[in-house]
């Protein structure tokens, strides 16, 4: 299992992902998950995985190596994609090649073909967009009324990024809710944890604002663990009991 989340506001994008995987109890390894494609200046871009860690690697290999234009002759990658909407019409095309590919064998092994992705960023001239895209190739566009997307273990993080999360939160805020969202998924799924990969990338600046790893016991993430819980508690015990019971 995973967890990937994506936060698009007004100020700009957060991308947050872990690097558990397993086949297994006894095979747990790390490996990343979050991706970046970038010219700073020009364009930065970040793809997120969720599934068949095989399967994805075969797509990121393909669109780090491109297609041929039948026309042109060019190869065609994210890093020369015309636009974002473009971009991920190339990822859903390296996807279904892979289908095309891999496909029957690993369904000859009984292996289904589970892989999705978020991608998000912006491109010089363009406004910055986020997308999940489907194991088929098709995709979704984040919007401004439901500004966040999730792929991978999302029920246990989504909760909190539903109270949290709106267009006009403060870049860092969302990035915040963001580890709270992964902390609560942490907590409930012994699938997803630490490293955590954390990109933020401020509106038409075109290059990482933050790339980070977060390690086991780094201090803020601790902190930030402990108060969550601890505010929970609280909040829990502050409540007063349901009155539904008379007393007699």
């Amino acid at each position: 299992m995973t967890y990937c989340c994506g936060i698009l506001v007004r100020d700009g994008l957060v991308m947050i992902a872990d690097t558990r995987t397993n086949a297994g109890l006894d095979n747990v390894s790390t490996f990343r998950k979050l991706h970046i494609f970038d010219q700073p200046g020009d364009r930065v871009m970040a793809v997120a995985s969720a599934g068949n860690l095989a399967i994805s690697q075969s797509v990121l290999s393909t669109l780090s190596e491109g297609f041929e234009n039948p026309k042109s002759g060019e190869r065609e990658t994210l890093l020369n994609a015309p636009t974002m909407f473009q971009a991920a019409q190339r990822i859903g095309r390296a996807i279904r090649h892979v289908i095309a590919t891999e496909g029957e064998a690993l369904e000859s092994e009984d292996i289904k073909f589970n892989v999705s992705f978020l991608f998000g960023g912006q491109i010089k001239g363009g406004k910055m967009r986020m997308f999940m895209i489907y194991p088929a190739g098709n995709f979704i566009e984040c919007t401004t009324d439901t500004p966040y997307l999730q792929i991978g273990e999302h029920k246990y993080g989504k909760p909190v990024l539903d109270r949290a999360v709106h267009y006009e939160v403060e870049l860092y805020e969302a990035l915040k809710t963001s580890l709270i969202s992964m902390d609560s998924t942490m907590r409930s799924n012994i699938g997803v944890g630490l490293p955590i990969d954390v990109l933020v990338v401020r509106t038409d600046t075109c290059e990482a604002d933050l790339n980070h790893r977060i390690e086991a016991g780094e201090p803020y993430f601790h902190d930030l663990r402990s108060r969550w819980s601890a505010a929970l508690r609280q909040a829990h015990q502050n409540i007063p009991r349901p009155p539904y019971k008379k007393e007699s």
